[in-house]
């Protein structure tokens, strides 16, 4: 069973104001209006948004990356995200994406696997996240369609995958407009991840290259809630395994931790808050009591 009342200690004394204000509005009766106060000071006159939201960047400049962290808060508390599909057209690449890292980054400290890319060139991660995210919001603007439109064909002509790139793919499939042709793209996608052990399942999956030893996902982080796609690409006991292998990652201080390596001390807490605060709703959308 999952402890409220050590999550909830392990938040007040160890997560940024921001995540604080989030557990306070999701799970105790906060305001949208304190979460939305927090979150402004991370947010730059370009529309995008920095100053290390996203905790591997600790740059200052806007990141792609760092847009979809805001759009994930910004839903939260059902408020609208004015001004980022502006700023997402102004960084997009020729090919109609956005890169990973922005070269905005070049000079500050940031996580190794933010590599700056030699070309500037568009990616499917996380223009796939972003786009699913402005679906959802329900954002009509140029930029999502033309990034609508590169998106696809990377999408259907998929023959391999990574875990982040799948979990991309399946934001931008959970929300999409045309319900039948997501639903085709999720399919197959879901073989890629279960064919190539990219699912954390009955304790065995296969750790592509470049990833720590714990950091593969499970059957939960594909599909945080039973309206995702992905949920059909395990069984119901898969999930349950899942979910309860969820519920035994909290620690004894009540918190949950990144599975990736922390690479400068702060990271670990100010990933730690986010992740706690993730696995609860997670739990929460699952129907498993949190209390």
């Amino acid at each position: 069973m999952t402890s409220f009342a050590l999550a909830s200690d392990f938040v007040l004394r160890t997560a940024r104001l921001l995540d604080r204000r989030r557990f306070e509005f999701l799970f105790g009766g906060g305001s949208a209006e304190a979460v939305l106060a927090a979150l402004a000071p991370y947010r730059n006159a370009d529309g995008g948004y920095g100053n290390a939201l996203e905790p591997d960047g600790r740059g200052p400049g806007s990141q792609p990356v760092t847009v979809l962290t805001a759009l994930n808060i910004l839903y939260e508390v059902d408020a609208t995200p004015d001004g980022v599909a502006d700023y997402l057209e102004s960084v997009t690449a020729p090919e109609g994406g956005v890169p990973f890292v922005h070269p905005n980054a070049t000079d500050f400290p940031r996580a190794p696997w933010w590599e700056v890319p030699a070309e500037y060139t568009g990616s499917l991660l996380p223009t796939a996240n972003l786009v699913g995210a402005l679906w959802r919001a329900g954002v009509v603007h140029s930029w999502v369609d033309r990034a609508a439109e590169f998106c696809w064909p990377r999408i259907e002509s998929l023959t391999d995958t990574h875990p982040y790139e799948a979990l991309a793919c399946v934001e931008f499939l959970d929300h999409a407009p045309d319900r039948d042709r997501a639903a085709r793209a999720a399919e197959s996608i879901g073989e890629i991840v279960r064919s190539r052990g990219l699912a954390r399942v009955d304790g065995v999956a296969t750790v592509p290259d470049g990833y720590a030893e714990g950091e593969l996902h499970d059957p939960h982080d594909y599909a945080p809630s039973p309206d995702s796609l992905a949920y059909s690409w395990f069984t119901a006991d898969e999930m349950a395994a899942s979910l309860d292998n969820l519920e035994a990652a909290q620690g004894e201080d009540g918190g949950w931790r990144v599975r990736w390596p922390a690479w400068t001390p702060v990271v670990e807490f100010e990933w730690a808050g986010w992740m706690t605060v993730q696995a609860l709703k997670t739990l929460r959308a699952h129907g498993r009591e949190v209390r």
